[in-house]
């Protein structure tokens, strides 16, 4: 899957073979010195590199070989036109890797207890031969433990170290010096039941981690599944049921009621109710009627109805809105880069303290004690929890997000909503329904002067412009014939009809071109929440046209429960102060910035950020694009179908502004299992190390089992995915 920007192009693929945090590391930095790799990122936890690179100097299939050349295996996504999902050959490979892991591990605990009961003959009362316990810890250590033999020489030829070098230095060190006492005829006590067993309950561990894992990823499996595999259409007269990897722009489709819409249209004729809920969270049905939008995916209820297709494969609103997940589960929150620093030291740092513990305690206790120890670091320490931490929770709260309508882009706008204190919102669209209306016209001549006005207008794309067209569609005015037509950003247009100019705007407009306008009426219209815009002929003032959006019905309980929230919530509007306030006041906002021009709006967030704020704005993701980029975090509310082109960090696809709170809370609550998840990864790092090391058998007696280390290595993996998880749970 490929996604143009404006730095290149992006690529997904799956990376088979990694096995810890360190595995991702190793092909960031290979991926990184790539020439054309402009930035890589790979996530241990969904098995993915996302790679944004310049076409001009590297392709898709070289990142996936400079891949391979680590040691690891890429597996690009398939170049279908509408493909969403990972390969058949990269589910496969996934299912082979399970099912041999299975095998392993059944074969490796019969083994491992045969091995266990052999070790122990004076518990169990059975006397096994030596060269048999010998020839049975062979097979787990070199063919069920194979893996980690082959990990480690990847680290090694990749000149770095990782969780399976510890594995594989610990239960080497067991296996070969049972062997040696074996060969040589020696006596001592022999440690293959530790090799054996260690690399069991990690194997284990693994498996239980995978299967965590995929739950994570939950999310992202609904949303694939919701596409449907056919699609009814009619070609040249006839009506057939096709593929719908063969259905094209501009084909006419046919949708029954119960039948899924196959991709994304207008409707042509019908009517009928659809439910979106898999799209965008609404649980109530969307009436649809001719020349309303249909999404692809979504359900339709009762009638039946013909739309026109306008986005299909990779650019129907589902195919966004899982790269968008994938791309946010495939992320880094900046709070990862600690976890990530630590893990290049830490296991490094682990041989030389298993080192400094075997010497210490050979000097003072003998080879037995000291080695036991040595192992037991090794085991105790491996940072697999530490590299589950962040991406895990990330996985499930983008997932958890998307599923109500809130596509979270990445896990720096996940972590950085949850710190802003000043929420900035735009007026029309965001505050407001975003559907002006004229409300008052005050005019000796109303039908000469709206007709003049909505003439001049009828070049704009402005909301007002719009009202004012509406308004004369409503009583039937017949516009006038413009010759000329120029656009005054922020401030209003002129036109030319006739011999006259027709110029039509606020107050600043109309100083500018020297038009007397009657500023008490103004500010009468403009104290009950209504837009002026002023009409003028040449330089004789024609009258006024009052313009009212109304508030959205949840704005006041929006901007209420960020309140309660603690946040700071500003109205930023290209609206006069007057008619800002009026809006502000019925909205429960008590700052509002108002007279700025669009192109102003980005140095207004820019100026609360000096004051070192972080600022997350709120807007509807096309007019306030350089604002949604310059804030800390941009929340764009969606229309629900071109969420993938919207500017913000956070996409609001049900258009609700509700939605604002609820994904700061998604966030917080997101951070909070994230640091809930390092401090315990962490904290079992630091508290276990030291006992494995032998610290409490000076004072207490108490020492760790290497067997009982792996156990709470293998555990202490499966608790951290496993407390991310329990966010499935939370209420949004």
């Amino acid at each position: 899957m490929n996604k143009k920007n404006t730095r290149g192009e992006t690529c997904i693929i799956g990376v088979s073979g990694m096995h810890c945090a360190s595995c991702a590391n190793t092909i960031e930095k290979k991926l990184s010195k790539q020439p054309g790799v402009i930035n890589a990122r790979v996530n241990f936890a969904n098995e993915k590199a996302i790679v944004e690179y310049d076409s001009s100097k590297i392709n898709e299939k070289s990142i996936a070989d400079a891949i391979n050349k680590t040691g690891y295996k890429a597996i690009p996504k398939e170049s279908h036109s509408h493909d969403v999902d990972h390969s058949d050959h990269m589910k496969m490979v996934a299912k082979g890797e399970m099912s041999l892991l299975k095998k392993k591990i059944v074969i490796g605990a019969v083994l491992s207890a045969i091995i266990f009961i052999g070790s122990f003959p004076e518990w169990f009362g059975i006397q096994m031969n030596g060269y048999f316990l010998f020839f049975l810890a062979t097979v787990v250590q070199f063919w069920v433990g194979w893996g980690f033999y082959r990990a480690a020489f990847i680290a090694l030829k990749n000149k770095t170290t990782d969780m399976n070098t510890l594995i594989a230095v610990g239960t080497s060190a067991a296996y070969f010096y049972s062997a040696g006492l074996i060969l040589l005829g020696m006596g001592g006590a022999m440690y293959f039941d530790t090799a054996a067993l260690i690399i069991t309950l990690i194997l284990l561990g693994r498996y239980f981690e995978a299967i965590a894992k995929g739950r994570a990823s939950d999310a992202i499996k609904k949303l694939m599944g919701l596409q449907p595999k056919m699609a009814t259409i009619i070609r040249k007269g006839k009506e057939m049921k096709i593929n719908i990897d063969d259905v094209e722009v501009g084909d006419t489709v046919i949708v029954k009621p119960g039948e899924k819409i196959p991709v994304d249209g207008t409707i042509l004729e019908g009517e009928s109710s659809v439910d979106e809920s898999m799209i965008t969270g609404e649980s109530m049905p969307v009436a649809k009627k001719k020349g309303d939008t249909v999404i692809g995916a979504t359900i339709n209820k009762f009638g039946t109805f013909r739309f026109k297709a306008t986005k299909v494969g990779a650019n129907t609103t589902l195919a966004q809105i899982i790269k968008l997940v994938e791309e946010a589960q495939g992320s880094k929150a900046p709070i990862q880069r600690l976890a990530d620093k630590v893990s290049s030291y830490f296991v490094p740092a682990v041989i030389l303290i298993a080192i400094a513990t075997f010497a210490f305690w050979y000097l003072t206790l003998g080879f037995t004690f000291a080695f036991v120890a040595f192992v037991a670091v090794l085991i105790i320490a491996c940072p697999c929890a530490l590299g589950l931490a962040t991406p895990t929770a990330i996985m499930v709260g983008t997932g958890l997000g998307a599923q109500h309508g809130i596509l979270i882009k990445g896990g720096e706008a996940l972590e950085t909503a949850s710190k802003a204190s000043i929420i900035v919102m735009d007026k029309t669209g965001t505050l407001t329904r975003g559907k002006p209306e004229v409300t008052d016209i005050v005019s000796d001549n109303e039908k000469e002067m709206l007709a003049l006005a909505a003439s001049a207008e009828r070049g704009s794309e402005h909301p007002l412009a719009e009202a004012i067209l509406e308004e004369a569609k409503k009583r039937k005015i017949k516009l006038k014939h413009v010759s000329k037509f120029l656009a005054h950003s922020g401030k209003g247009i002129s036109a030319k009809i006739g011999p006259s100019t027709i110029n039509v705007g606020n107050r600043l407009f109309m100083k500018e071109k020297k038009i007397i306008y009657p500023d008490d009426d103004i500010g009468k219209l403009e104290e009950e929440g209504k837009t002026v815009v002023i009409v003028a002929k040449n330089k004789r003032l024609l009258g006024l046209i009052a313009i009212a959006d109304q508030l959205k019905e949840n704005s006041p309980a929006a901007v209420e429960e960020l309140r309660k929230m603690g946040k700071r919530v500003i109205m930023l509007t290209g609206d006069n102060e007057r008619t800002a306030r009026a809006i502000a006041q019925q909205a429960g906002i008590d700052e509002v910035i108002a007279n700025v021009l669009p192109g102003d709006k980005a140095n207004r967030i820019k100026e609360l950020q000096k004051q070192n704020y972080k600022v997350a704005m709120v807007g509807d993701g096309i007019n306030d694009a350089p604002a949604l980029a310059q804030a800390d975090v941009g929340i764009a509310l969606g229309s629900g179908t071109d969420v993938a082109m919207e500017t913000g960090g956070i996409v609001l696809v049900k258009n609700d502004i509700m939605d604002v709170a609820r994904s700061i809370k998604l966030s917080k609550y997101t951070l909070k299992k994230i640091k809930q998840n390092l401090f315990w990864a962490f904290v079992y790092n630091a508290a276990l190390i030291p006992v494995a090391a032998g610290v409490l058998y000076l004072g207490y007696g108490v020492s760790l089992d290497p067997i009982i280390a792996a156990g709470a290595m293998a555990f202490s993996s499966v608790s951290v995915v496993g407390n991310a998880l329990l966010m499935k749970r939370y209420r949004l």
